[in-house]
């Protein structure tokens, strides 16, 4: 086996264990409570019991037998959620611990588990400029595993991001209500109606991705930034507090547009850095949708 496969083998080894372990003790239940399933269907028809709803009184049984039966519905548990992983150049970047595609990577592997330990399946698009990859939703640890050795081990042919055509590609693809979740640094602009028409029809959340060093810049003299997607460069003077300030701020309001952008279009998200724990920021998210829900 080759060095680079025993090194993938390895990092896919290391999320399954981590996310099993999560998931066990933390994101399980998590997963169940806030991602309820479709809705209700029905399971039989039984004698009625006092204190059932009258509402619930199956009229035509009742009428045949001349005794009260009651519908009996159970919830519609089973369903899809869909992984849209933005794969594009600037995602090889990691100031810390790991990449941002390392950190996409283990997310969907939590949430992947999460989601087939309630019985759900798991589907992935993997976009950059273009769609790349289409794997079907489906169950069980294999097709997980899949998941995540397809995010680790990805070469994608564009280096640009294009959100607007990955919404557009679940549209065709995926005509049934469903849970997606959008992960992406969100270096990209004009897929504002996208995102409005993929937040009405599926239950959408949005993980946004970013490095410490996007954020704000180091003061280290004289530094040849360059823009991974478009290959533009510029020299920047970091040793210059108010080049380090330009940076700053201009990094900061993108921050916030994007953050106005979702919460206009009443869309979750999940904000994650790769120098922090992202399994804590996943726990704040169920765990405030699921107060949310219970108002």
């Amino acid at each position: 086996m080759k060095k680079k496969d025993k090194a993938l083998l390895k990092r896919v080894r290391q999320i399954d264990i981590k996310s099993r372990k999560v998931v066990t003790e933390l994101l399980g239940g998590e997963y169940k409570s806030v991602f309820k399933g479709r809705g209700m269907e029905f399971d039989e028809v039984r004698e009625y019991m006092p204190g059932d709803e009258v509402r619930t009184i199956d009229w035509n049984v009742t009428a045949r037998t001349g005794k009260p039966f009651v519908k009996r519905f159970i919830e519609e548990r089973e369903q899809s959620l869909f992984f849209l992983v933005d794969m594009s150049a600037s995602g090889a970047f990691g100031s810390a611990k790991q990449t941002k595609n390392e950190v996409a990577a283990e997310l969907c592997g939590l949430l992947a588990f999460s989601a087939i330990k309630n019985n759900d399946r798991v589907g992935l698009i993997i976009f950059t400029d273009e769609v790349e990859l289409f794997i079907a939703p489906d169950k069980g640890q294999h097709h997980v595993l899949r998941i995540i050795r397809e995010i680790l081990s990805f070469e994608p042919k564009g280096t640009g991001t294009r959100i607007a055509g990955a919404l557009d590609y679940l549209g065709r693809m995926v005509k049934k209500q469903c849970v997606t979740f959008l992960i992406s640094d969100f270096q990209d602009e004009d897929y504002d109606r996208q995102l409005k028409l993929a937040a009405y029809h599926y239950d959408l959340i949005a993980i946004t991705i970013s490095d410490p060093r996007e954020l704000e810049l180091p003061n280290a003299g004289l530094v040849e930034l360059c823009d991974a997607e478009t290959g533009e460069q510029i020299l920047v003077d970091t040793a210059s507090a108010q080049a380090r300030k330009r940076f700053n701020t201009a990094a900061k309001a993108h921050r916030l547009e994007i953050r106005d952008q979702l919460r206009r279009l009443n869309i979750d998200q999940i904000d994650v850095r790769t120098d922090r724990d992202h399994v804590r920021d996943l726990v704040r998210f169920f765990r405030t949708r699921e107060q949310r829900q219970t108002l």
